[in-house]
C-alpha cells in the first residue's frame, strides 16, 4: 500500500464517490484511479467501497474504518510536511485564510499587515467563499485558517474558538422616518423594504429567526453577500439596509458627509460571534498563531494550543 492509494480513495471520498471527479482534481486517469483503490482492497483483503459495474456506490463497513484510518494517515503526513516547512524555512511560507467577504474587507487588512511586519517573506493568500465553503477549506487543508460568523462551530472536524462579538446596523438616508423613533422594534422594521445579506451570510439567520420568533413577515426585497453593495442599493432609495457593525465603521464616523445615518439594532436581532477555525490535529506554524494573536486579544498561542491538544472544548466569550 502506499500514499497514492491513500489519497486517490480519500478524493473518491470527497467528490460523492465519483471516480471521475476525484481523478480530474488529481490531475490523473479515471482508470488509474480505480485500479489504485481495487489494489488497495485486495492488498487489504476487504471491499472498501460497493460497486455497480464500475461505479462505486456506498462505503461498506469495514471501507468506513479505512477511511477513518487513511483521514488519519494524511492528516499526519501534511503535519510532517509543516513540521518540515517549520524548521527548514521558520519565517516564511504560505498563509492561507478562508473567509467570508465581510471578515477579508473589514476585519483583516489589519491583522495581515501586521502578521506581514512581523513575518515580512511569508505571503498570505485569501479565500473568499460562504461559511460552509470556508470550513471545507479547512477541512480539506486548503487553508490554514478559517473566520467566519456562521457554520463553523457545527463540524466535528473542526477546533473552532470565539474571536470577537458584533451586532448588526441598520443602514438608512438621514431624514428616513425611523431616524425619529427612540427605539426601533421588529414591527417597525417588518413595514419597510429591506436590504440586507443572502441567507447564509453575516449573521442572517438572526435577522431570520427574530421576525419569525414575533411571526412577522419582512419585505426583503434585495440580498447581497457585500456590505458595500447593501449600502448603495440604500443610497438608492430601495430600501432600509441590515448590516454588520464592522462594515459601516467608516459611515459612523463621517460626522453625516454620506448622507447616511446607521442605528444599532444588537437589541433586536441579538449578538453575533465570529469564530476562528483550524483543522482539529493538524500542526500549525508559528505564524498561523501569530496570526490568531493579532486578530483578537482573546486568542493567545496557548490558548489555540490547549484548544487544539482537546483539554477543553469550550472557549465561548
Amino acid at each position: 500500500m502506499n500514499l497514492h492509494q491513500f489519497r486517490f480513495v480519500q478524493e473518491a471520498v470527497r467528490r460523492n464517490l465519483n471516480l471521475t471527479e476525484a481523478a480530474k482534481a488529481l490531475h490523473t486517469s479515471q482508470p488509474g484511479v480505480s485500479k489504485a483503490i481495487i489494489e488497495l482492497e485486495e492488498e487489504l483483503g476487504i471491499d472498501i467501497f460497493t460497486r455497480h459495474g464500475k461505479r462505486l456506490k456506498r462505503i461498506t463497513e469495514p471501507g468506513q474504518q479505512v477511511v477513518k484510518s487513511i483521514d488519519l494517515i494524511m492528516r499526519e503526513v501534511g503535519n510532517l510536511k509543516r513540521i518540515g516547512n517549520e524548521f527548514s524555512a521558520q519565517d516564511s511560507g504560505t498563509l492561507s485564510i478562508a473567509t467570508t467577504h465581510t471578515q477579508a474587507r473589514y476585519v483583516l487588512p489589519q491583522s495581515v499587515s501586521q502578521l506581514r511586519q512581523a513575518y515580512p517573506k511569508v505571503n498570505v493568500s485569501l479565500h473568499q467563499g460562504a461559511p460552509d465553503q470556508v470550513a471545507q477549506m479547512v477541512i480539506e487543508e486548503t487553508a490554514d485558517i478559517g473566520i467566519a460568523t456562521e457554520s463553523l462551530a457545527a463540524y466535528s472536524e473542526l477546533v473552532t474558538l470565539p474571536c470577537y462579538e458584533w451586532q448588526h446596523m441598520l443602514v438608512l438616508p438621514e431624514q428616513h422616518a425611523l431616524c425619529a423613533l427612540e427605539r426601533i422594534t421588529l414591527e417597525d422594521l417588518a413595514s419597510e423594504p429591506l436590504i440586507t445579506y443572502h441567507p447564509s451570510f453575516t449573521g442572517r439567520t438572526r435577522i431570520d429567526q427574530a421576525f419569525a420568533t414575533r411571526n412577522l413577515h419582512p419585505q426583503i426585497v434585495l440580498e447581497a453577500i457585500d456590505s458595500d453593495v447593501i449600502t448603495t442599493y440604500v443610497r438608492l432609495g430601495m430600501g432600509v439596509g441590515i448590516v454588520a457593525e464592522m462594515a459601516v465603521r467608516d459611515i459612523a464616523d463621517d460626522g453625516g458627509k454620506s448622507g447616511l445615518r446607521v442605528v444599532p439594532v444588537g437589541h433586536l436581532f441579538g449578538q453575533n460571534v465570529a469564530r476562528v477555525a483550524f483543522k482539529r490535529g493538524a500542526y500549525l506554524r508559528n505564524f498561523v498563531l501569530k496570526f490568531a494573536e493579532l486578530l483578537s486579544d482573546r486568542l493567545s498561542r496557548n490558548l489555540v494550543a490547549r484548544a487544539m491538544s482537546g483539554e477543553a472544548s469550550d472557549y465561548e466569550l
